[in-house]
C-alpha cells in the first residue's frame, strides 16, 4: 500500500515545497501537453487553425475550470477528514464525490454539445475560424467525462498527501498526447480534430491511472459495508465545497468570455499573438497553480487537525516562493519572451511578435498579484470557506468585463492588461477575507470554556 503524507507535522517552507514541487510537474507537464497541440498546430496547419484553437481558449476555460473546480471542492471534505484522523467519513466523502462525479459529467456534456455552436456564434468567432473551431472545442466537450474522471481522483490523492501519482501520470499522457498528435495530425491528416482527440485519449489515460492508485494503493479508501450508499448529509457538505469552487472557475471565466468576444473584434493577427502569449504564460504560471493545489490540500489537513498556529506560517512561507519566483519569471519572460513564443508560431507569423512581447511583458509584471491570488484563495477554501473564495472570482469578472469595455476603445493596450486589472482586484478582497475567515474559524471552534474566558 502507497503511504499517505502529514502536512500537519514539520516545517511549512519544507512541507510546501516537498508537496509542491511534485504538483509543479504535473502542471508543467500538462501544460506540456497543451503546448504541444498548439505547437503542433501551428507549425503544422498555419496561423489560421492555431487561431481556431486560440479562439475557443475562454470557452474551455469556462467549462473544464468549471470541472476542475467542483472536483478541487470535493477534495477539501477529504482533506479535513484525513487531518482529523476520521477514516469512515473519508470514505463517505469519496464514495459520494463518485456518483456527484458521474451524475455532473453526464449533465454537462450533454448541455455543452447541444449548445456548442450557439456558443461560438455569441462569442463573435470569426468566420474562417468557426468551423475549426467548432470541431476542436466540440471534441473537447465530448470528452469531458475524462476530465472528471482525472480531477476527481487526482484530488482525493492529494488529499491524502500523494501529489507524486498524478504527476506520474501526467507524464505518461504527456507523452501519449504528444505521439497521437503527430499520428493525428501529421501522419494521418486529422487536422484540429486530430489536436482536440488526442488530448481527449490522454485525459482518460491519466484519469484511469489515477482511479487504478485509488482503488488499490490505499487501504484507508476501500470502503467498508454500508460506506457506498448515497448519503445527502454528505452531499450536501461536498456540493457546499464543490458548486462555489466550480462557479468561481467559471464566473472568472465569464469575463474572459467577455473579452475574447471583445478581442475577437480586433482581427486575426491579434488573437493569433494572444493564443501565443497566453501559451507561454500558462507555461510559465504552472507554479502559481501548484502553490494554490497545495495551499488547499495544507489548510485542509491542518483545519481538520485543528492546528491554527500553522496556518499564518504556511501562507507566508508559501507567499514568500511566490514573490521569489514572480520576479524570476518576469526577467525570463521580458529577455527572452518573443524568441520563446516561436514555438507557437510559424515564420510567417513572425511580424506578431512585438505585439505578444508587449502582451507578456504586462502580465509578467504582475504575476505576484497572481501568486497572491492562487495562494490566499485555495487557502481559504481549504479552511472550509469556499463560498467566500468565489466573491474573488466576481471581482475577477467585474475586472475583465470593464477591460473588454475598454479594448473597444484603446484597442490590444487595453487587452492587455485585463489580467492584471483582474488579479488585483481579487486581491484587495482576499487578503483581508483569510484573517476574517481565519478567526471566525478559530473562534467557532473554541470550547465554551475558553469562549467564556
Amino acid at each position: 500500500m502507497a503511504a499517505t503524507k502529514d502536512l500537519t507535522n514539520g516545517k511549512p517552507v519544507k512541507l510546501i515545497l516537498g508537496f509542491g514541487v511534485p504538483l509543479l510537474f504535473g502542471f508543467l507537464f500538462q501544460q506540456f501537453y497543451n503546448a504541444a497541440d498548439t505547437a503542433i498546430v501551428g507549425r503544422f496547419l498555419g496561423g489560421d487553425a492555431l487561431g481556431s484553437v486560440g479562439c475557443t481558449g475562454s470557452i474551455n476555460f469556462l467549462i473544464i475550470g468549471f470541472v476542475m473546480g467542483i472536483c478541487n471542492g470535493f477534495a477539501i471534505p477529504v482533506a479535513q477528514a484525513y487531518g482529523a484522523g476520521d477514516h469512515s467519513q473519508l470514505r463517505r466523502y469519496v464514495t459520494n464525490s463518485l456518483w456527484l462525479c458521474i451524475a455532473f459529467a453526464a449533465i454537462i456534456t450533454a448541455l455543452t454539445l447541444i449548445f456548442c455552436s450557439d456558443i461560438l456564434t455569441i462569442m463573435n468567432t470569426q468566420p474562417n475560424f468557426f468551423d475549426r473551431a467548432y470541431t476542436y472545442i466540440f471534441t473537447i466537450f465530448a470528452g469531458i467525462p475524462g476530465y472528471f474522471l482525472y480531477n476527481m481522483t487526482a484530488g482525493i490523492l492529494r488529499s491524502l498527501g500523494d501529489s507524486k501519482t498524478p504527476v506520474s501520470w501526467l507524464v505518461i499522457s504527456s507523452v501519449v498526447n504528444i505521439v497521437l498528435d503527430i499520428i493525428f495530425i501529421v501522419c494521418f491528416k486529422m487536422d484540429v480534430f486530430g489536436a482536440a482527440l488526442a488530448t481527449v485519449i490522454a485525459q482518460f489515460v491519466s484519469g484511469f491511472g489515477c482511479l487504478e492508485r485509488v482503488c488499490r494503493g490505499y487501504g484507508i479508501l476501500k470502503p467498508e459495508k454500508g460506506e457506498w450508499k448515497f448519503s445527502p448529509k454528505h452531499v450536501g457538505r461536498l456540493c457546499t465545497m464543490g458548486l462555489p469552487m466550480g462557479l468561481q472557475y467559471s464566473i472568472t471565466a465569464i469575463g474572459s468570455v467577455v473579452l475574447q468576444t471583445a478581442v475577437n473584434g480586433l482581427g486575426e493577427t491579434y488573437v493569433t499573438a494572444i493564443t501565443a502569449a497566453n501559451k507561454l504564460s500558462m507555461f510559465m504560471c504552472c507554479p502559481f497553480d501548484a502553490m494554490g493545489s497545495t495551499m488547499a490540500t495544507y489548510a485542509g489537513q491542518n483545519v481538520g487537525a485543528k492546528k491554527w498556529d500553522r496556518l499564518n506560517k504556511g501562507i507566508g512561507s508559501c507567499t514568500l516562493l511566490g514573490l521569489i519566483y514572480s520576479a524570476f519569471a518576469f526577467v525570463v519572460l521580458f529577455f527572452a519572451g518573443e524568441h520563446l513564443a516561436m514555438i507557437f508560431l510559424d515564420d510567417n507569423s513572425r511580424y506578431m511578435l512585438p505585439l505578444v512581447k508587449q502582451y507578456l511583458t504586462t502580465l509578467s509584471a504582475f504575476y505576484f498579484p497572481l501568486a497572491l491570488v492562487n495562494i490566499v484563495r485555495f487557502f481559504i477554501q481549504g479552511m472550509g470557506f469556499s463560498p467566500t473564495a468565489t466573491f474573488a472570482g466576481i471581482m475577477e469578472m467585474a475586472a475583465r468585463g470593464g477591460i473588454a469595455y475598454l479594448v473597444n476603445i484603446y484597442g490590444f493596450a487595453a487587452a492587455c492588461f485585463s489580467s492584471p486589472a483582474a488579479w488585483i482586484l481579487a486581491d484587495i478582497f482576499l487578503i483581508p477575507a483569510y484573517f476574517v475567515c481565519r478567526k471566525r474559524l478559530i473562534k467557532k471552534n473554541e470550547t465554551p470554556e475558553l469562549q467564556s474566558a
